[in-house]
């Protein structure tokens, strides 16, 4: 099977390097460029990744390379030719042997949140049901954007992953990539629009809780009737389990949920904080003020993920059959990990953890592009609004970080 990586940046690199490390070359792995002339250097012509650790450089090869087809409204990419030049690249008018248009089976997606959606835009016509889709971004509201705007039919919706990811990575030149900071990636699958139960093993009672795990036998296995329809989706939580070394672990979706909304917070502090004040994250805290701004994003995120899922365990109960008393049907209470004290320390452990880091949001705002604060503080605004929250403190920053994101670098002082 295929595998795509959309978003080439140090997390997709690095992604694409472990999974070409572990994956038989009998599974073709395929880097997506925008354009021809983005794609073109010496190393991607190579077609050659290198990641860097404590000194230590790995390389890995064979990659194909596909960049997006300006010509064509089949959602195609042009099969890359390293032989030209980065001019003749530019200029370079595919013939109908050089366009793919074949069905995407499963693409990994590392591109920025803002971008997701315009890129899977042009890539619809080649994703149907039977395929997968892993977004690997910061932020949070990506895949609830891309239902609404692109795969409004669960019929035909593709099968979608979520995953959250504590690696730390930096680009020092094109395709080539420093692991800075070990973590781990977690990851689960969004639930089947025709009901297919995939962690129905960790709900077993008749075995011990520590016996229980999620099986890729929930999701399909070889004799099953709809085998084809959910294959891509085992194989590629199959693929993703095998990355030992970016400690990826396959977790039912609420722990993933659980996982995302704390680093969503976390995202949420650190990155609208540094790129107002122009600072490295552990310039933060230093003073009450910075500390009284973390604090209420921290109680505005609890209070609404607090209503969020009190409303979605409601929605719950009233689905179920009017015979059931609800008054026995045990219900869960609201992780204490959502507490605003909790989600204070979180903030606090990661700012010190990466204290020497830029983050990526002030890296945008300092290169005059777009930043992600729509997936972060933005989200949990909307949240506020959806739940009748108010987000004073996430809506300033909101405005602040866009303020900040119209002035040009070089007219500060």
């Amino acid at each position: 099977m295929r595998f795509y990586v959309l978003g080439l940046g140090p997390i997709g690199c690095l992604l694409a390097h472990n999974l070409r490390s572990v994956l038989p070359r009998a599974h073709p792995i395929t880097l997506i460029y925008k354009s021809a002339r983005q794609a073109w250097t010496p190393k991607n012509a190579a077609a050659t990744i290198t990641i860097e650790n404590q000194g230590v450089r790995q390389s890995t090869d064979g990659y194909d390379i596909e960049v997006f087809d300006k010509y064509s409204g089949t959602g195609g990419g042009i099969r890359f030719n390293s032989q030209l030049s980065r001019e003749e690249s530019a200029a370079f008018t595919p013939s109908d042997e050089d366009l793919r248009i074949e069905p995407i089976e499963a693409i990994f997606i590392s591109t920025k949140a803002h971008s997701t959606a315009a890129a899977l835009s042009h890539l619809a016509p080649r994703l149907t049901s039977r395929s997968t889709i892993v977004l690997l971004q910061n932020g949070m509201g990506i895949y609830e954007d891309l239902v609404q705007r692109i795969f409004r039919n669960p019929e035909s919706r593709p099968h979608f992953i979520l995953a959250s990811i504590t690696h730390g990575a930096w680009a020092k030149s094109p395709f080539h990539v420093v692991h800075a900071g070990v973590g781990d990636i977690t990851f689960g699958i969004v639930p089947d629009n025709r009901q297919r139960d995939f962690e129905v093993s960790v709900a077993d009672g008749s075995k011990p809780l520590f016996e229980r795990s999620l099986d890729l036998d929930d999701i399909t296995r070889p004799g099953d009737p709809s085998f084809d329809q959910y294959r891509s989706l085992r194989h590629t939580v199959a693929a993703l389990r095998s990355l030992d070394a970016l400690a990826c672990k396959w977790n039912p979706i609420a722990d993933v949920q659980l996982a995302m909304r704390k680093k969503l917070v976390v995202n949420a502090v650190l990155n609208s904080l540094t790129a107002i004040l122009g600072c490295r994250n552990g310039g933060l805290f230093k003073d009450s003020s910075s500390r009284h701004l973390m604090r209420s994003v921290c109680e505005e995120a609890a209070a609404a993920f607090h209503a969020q899922i009190e409303a979605d365990m409601q929605t719950w109960l009233d689905s179920l059959d009017p015979g059931v008393d609800k008054n026995q049907v045990p219900v869960g209470r609201v992780s204490k990990e959502l507490g605003a004290d909790v989600l204070e320390r979180e903030v606090l452990r990661v700012a010190n953890l990466t204290r020497g880091n830029m983050s990526s949001m002030l890296s945008d705002v300092r290169k005059n592009n777009p930043t992600e604060v729509d997936f972060f503080n933005g989200y949990l605004v909307r949240l506020g609004e959806q739940y009748g929250i108010p987000m004073p403190v996430n809506k300033s920053l909101v405005q602040l970080v866009t303020m900040r994101s119209a002035i040009p670098i070089d007219q500060t002082f």
